[in-house]
């Protein structure tokens, strides 16, 4: 049944439902990270303690994403995208109310509960936009999503000083409500669904590896490499991971169809989309710390908590610009040279900040570069795998790219966290090396994704790959 005669009033309401549940969770994902030290004094709590804020999230959302996306493909993605927005509410309402470290704790495991809003916005313009359209309409979404994250890290600090910083999650609050009503209203029930029942032990077996491995990698640089509390970890997510392969093979209904992501399409696509995440991460954490280090360090800008914000505003605003002409430049050029291109202008821009960090402008200029790659790739991966798989794998397959992002970008804060780690002055601070090193291994990365983008088929038209992963 076809989206534009069964809802042919429907794309402008969808996309607008869609466009604000991205939005908002990507505010999410980056609100708090600017604030940690003053949320720190808030909670009355230690600096290792309060991490846990950011950890606990991502944690929660990276088990809970392709979940809450392989349920929207069975059970409706209208209803779990609105379930997605209440629980985001729920967490963010009690999060604002948390007295102390633990219930804020609990309220960011709530939250990212809700981190299936990305996937399923994908899989829902998948149903309800004219195929012609979708391309355009992800790359909207995609650009959004990285309009959200900017404008987070470009907020929190204006809205502490003027609101408090009990604002950050109220704000969202509102915010989800007002999505979860506009979903509500504005979102039809999905018309492609994956009748199979969700594999409980394989979902279990996936929270599991993922924990075990995304623990010891956050937290890595207080424990050290060498200790107990990450090695067990790691090995311990070594061999779950090899069960949840096991068990997902012999499945007759796997929460995620590894024959899927056989295809080069799909796993070539989520390894980019691995290396992307190491990028975007690490900058996104470690370059606010380095314009905010004082000058008579012999490096810095001495920025405030704002001015590092708005710092990252550029790269915002080409991700954006980056997300909106991604559509256009697949049509001209196909899938693989633009994304060959927008990795190969990755690791360009991170070169840039290893030679050239020590320039307001030249930080500036490197930020904008990169914001113009990650908007293009990321909203050309997005729609790579919307093309490559059948309409009732869109909301996993898309969760399963999202949350290899995620450990890509724990990976990525933990190498420059080590890095940057391994060269500190006496005076307890990094020194300038740390960092210049740690850009160029960004670089590396973004040459690495490069190579991976020329493993891609030329064009990938909708459902090419589809046929095998048929049951």
């Amino acid at each position: 049944m076809s989206p534009t005669t069964t809802h042919a009033t429907a794309p402008r309401t969808v996309i607008a439902a869609v466009l604000l549940a991205a939005f908002i969770f990507a505010l999410f994902q980056s609100f708090l990270t600017p604030v940690l030290p003053a949320l720190q004094q808030e909670l009355h709590t230690t600096p290792t303690l309060v991490t846990w804020v950011m950890t606990a999230f991502l944690l929660s959302a990276s088990v809970a994403t392709p979940v809450i996306g392989r349920l929207g493909d069975r059970h409706g993605k209208d209803r779990l995208l609105f379930a997605s927005l209440v629980t985001l509410a729920a967490g963010s309402v009690l999060s604002a109310l948390a007295p102390g470290i633990e219930l804020m704790l609990v309220g960011r495991v709530i939250q990212g509960v809700g981190g299936g809003v990305l996937p399923l916005a994908f899989g829902i313009v998948r149903d309800e936009v004219p195929r012609a359209e979708v391309p355009g309409v992800i790359g909207i979404v995609s650009a959004l999503t990285a309009v959200g994250g900017g404008a987070g890290t470009v907020l929190a600090g204006p809205l502490t000083d003027a609101f408090g910083i009990r604002s950050l999650f109220w704000i969202p609050a509102a915010l989800s409500i007002a999505a979860a009503a506009a979903a509500k209203v504005g979102v039809p029930p999905s018309p492609s669904r994956n009748p199979s029942p969700v594999s409980w032990p394989a979902t279990m077996l996936l929270a599991g590896w993922l924990i075990a491995l995304l623990v010891p990698l956050t937290q890595a640089a207080r424990w050290g490499w060498t200790s107990p509390s990450v090695i067990l970890p790691l090995a311990a997510a070594g061999v779950l991971a090899i069960a949840w392969v096991m068990v997902e093979r012999r499945s007759d209904r796997p929460l995620i169809d590894l024959r899927m992501m056989r295809a080069t399409a799909i796993w070539a696509t989520n390894l980019v989309s691995l290396l992307f995440g190491i990028g975007l991460f690490a900058v996104m954490t470690f370059l606010p710390v380095y314009v905010q280090t004082p000058p008579e360090a012999g490096y810095g800008f001495g920025a405030s908590v704002t001015e590092a914000g708005l710092i990252l505003l550029p790269m915002t605003v080409t991700m954006f610009a980056g997300g909106l002409a991604a559509a256009g430049l697949e049509r001209r050029h196909g899938s693989r040279a633009v994304l060959v291109a927008a990795s190969a202008a990755q690791a360009a821009s991170t070169v840039m900040l290893a030679l050239g960090h020590d320039s307001r402008w030249l930080v500036l200029t490197a930020l904008s570069l990169l914001g113009v790659a990650l908007g293009i790739g990321i909203s050309t991966m997005s729609n790579v795998i919307v093309a490559a798989v059948r309409p009732d794998q869109t909301g996993v397959a898309n969760g399963v790219t999202a949350n290899v992002r995620t450990i890509g970008g724990s990976l990525g804060v933990v190498i420059m966290a080590a890095v940057v780690g391994a060269y500190t002055r006496a005076d307890g601070r990094p020194a300038e090396t740390g960092f210049t090193r740690g850009f160029w291994i960004l670089a590396v990365a973004g040459l690495a994704a490069t190579a991976v983008s020329l493993l891609l088929p030329r064009r990938v038209q909708p459902d090419a790959q589809s046929k095998t992963t048929q049951p």
